[in-house]
């Protein structure tokens, strides 16, 4: 190799500057914290209030905690939201474990809830009372909507904890007030899983049949002895309350002691102080209602014969005011019945002579003048009748001719012509009408005035009708009552076809003989009989 190897055709390039503080990226930086975040508070606890809860419909739930001066956003994923010891609600004091990371997109921090718990029993009351506010507002607390228990319970439905001293005292005194059918429904009374297996327990009994090879029970005794708020936690569930609202078995809430209250005491029909006094509700005392059978037993026999011996005595009393003989009953009334039978053939008799005095008055009132009267007075009216009709009918046509002049000069010959056609035709047919219903009514009432005239014919006293005779004295006056007649008298007895003189005896009339029964007409021969 020579030295002209060596050689450069121009000056050598300078070496390139070192930096010994490079530039970061926004994401390698965000990064670089999202990891030193996490390496540095990897696990902590923090207690703050809850506050903007926003569940995502992936299942996740985004949340704020707070304290007086500051806040972080937290987030729980959908896994770990099923196992929260108590659901996030706006407001409610918390402590929860996690690990503090950032969101790289927004550049904040966040802390991501692997666990929450209630920050002590003050935030599980608040929590409580802000449900039962809602549940109240909802009605579920009506006294309205409870079911009245069954006075006797053939079967009762117990859901508690299998074992203990609950199911002992309950089974123990059911047995000694009222043995009945007890189906008992082993559930958890304390825990997560509690509420979940009392609202089982209370959906599968309501879902029985009363015919099915397990019955249906009457009601319901949900039981557990005491404990502190966070034992007895799991009856405040809202699901729990809700599955208690909506049963259609009557349900008695016997948890805790008398002091303790619970939600569930509040939705269920009826609350017991205690799970023995459950059972004391739930149940009659047998004995005490064989006593008052019997009680009122004997006191419906001492009231039936006290009835007995009281309706006794005043059938005694009756008896002694009676006669003797029960013919005595009926004599004062047959002897008011022959005394007015008595007097039954001289009231009948007067009773025919005042009608016939009424006769001869209201006779005297009718004579041909009166009738003569009204009948000119219906003719006078028919003939004003008659004249009104002809002038209306003149009047009217008048008025139509005049109408018609005036009109005339307004309208064409054609429609004139044919208005006067369907005027002159209609005229013409009311005047049809009237000439066909002025004869009629004309004939109507002569024909009126003829019955009537027969009529007074009929009643005339002067041409007594065969049958009748006109009572006269010697001077030809008419004598219309038997008051005037005298013993002695002379009469005439004028009839329709000549006079009779007649004397008045005065004595007894004789009576008629009786008239001869008629014969009865010869049937045919050949007639059937139809029976």
């Amino acid at each position: 190799m020579s030295d002209d190897s060596y050689l450069f055709e121009g000056p050598a390039e300078a070496p390139a500057p070192r930096d010994n503080n490079p530039p970061l990226s926004i994401s390698e930086l965000s990064f670089a914290l999202k990891r030193t975040l996490e390496d540095r508070f990897g696990h902590v606890r923090l207690r703050g209030e809850v506050s903007k809860v926003n569940r995502h419909a992936s299942g996740h739930i985004y949340l704020t905690l707070k304290d007086d001066k500051s806040a972080i956003d937290g987030v729980v994923w959908k896994g770990s939201a099923r196992g929260l010891g108590v659901q996030p609600e706006a407001g409610l004091e918390v402590i929860v474990t996690g690990k503090i990371t950032s969101y790289p997109a927004r550049s904040s921090y966040q802390i991501v809830i692997e666990s929450m718990e209630a920050a002590g029993a003050g935030a599980l009351l608040a929590q409580l009372e802000r449900l039962k506010v809602r549940l109240r507002e909802e009605g579920l607390f009506e006294p309205g909507r409870k079911t009245p228990l069954p006075p006797f319970p053939a079967t009762i439905g117990v859901i508690t904890s299998p074992t203990g001293a609950v199911i002992r005292d309950v089974l123990h005194r059911i047995a000694e007030r009222w043995p009945c059918r007890v189906i008992v429904w082993p559930v958890v009374v304390q825990g997560e899983s509690a509420c979940g297996q009392v609202s089982n327990a209370i959906r599968g009994f309501d879902g029985m049949t009363p015919d099915g090879p397990i019955p249906r029970p009457d009601l319901l005794i949900v039981a557990r002895g005491g404990g502190s708020v966070e034992d007895l936690w799991c009856f405040n569930d809202e699901g729990l309350a809700r599955t208690v609202a909506a049963a259609c078995i009557p349900i008695i809430s016997a948890v805790g002691h008398e002091t303790d209250t619970t939600l569930i005491d509040f939705v269920s029909d009826r609350r017991a102080p205690t799970p023995t006094g459950a059972a004391e509700m739930a149940t009659p005392v047998l004995a005490d209602l064989r006593y008052t059978v019997a009680d009122m037993d004997r006191r419906m026999v001492q009231a039936g014969g006290r009835l007995i011996e009281d309706r006794r005595t005043r059938l005694r009393a009756v008896a002694r005011g009676l006669p003797a003989r029960p013919e005595d009953l009926l004599a004062l009334a047959q002897q008011r019945l022959d005394h007015v039978s008595s007097r039954l053939g001289s009231g009948l008799q007067r009773n025919v002579a005042l009608h016939e005095r009424h006769l001869a008055v209201t006779g005297g009132k009718l004579s041909p003048a009166l009738l003569r009267t009204r009948i000119e007075r219906g003719q006078d009216r028919l003939r004003g009748a008659g004249d009104r009709l002809g002038a209306a009918l003149q009047a009217g046509v008048a008025r139509g001719e005049r109408r018609l002049l005036q009109v005339s000069g307004r309208l064409s010959p054609e429609p004139l012509h044919r208005r006067l056609d369907q005027r002159q035709a209609r005229l013409e047919a009311v005047g049809a009408r009237l000439d066909g219903v002025l004869p009629r009514r004309l004939e109507r009432d002569a024909d009126r005035l003829a019955a009537l005239s027969r009529a007074l014919t009929t009643l005339d006293p002067g041409r007594p009708k065969p049958g009748f005779a006109r009572v006269e004295d010697s001077d030809g006056a008419w004598i219309t009552s038997a008051k005037a007649l005298e013993a002695g008298q002379a009469v005439r007895l004028v009839f329709g076809d000549g006079v009779q003189p007649a004397t008045i005896d005065g004595g007894d009339p004789r009576p008629f003989p009786p008239r001869p029964a008629a014969k009865p007409k010869p049937s045919a021969a050949d007639q059937g009989s139809l029976f």
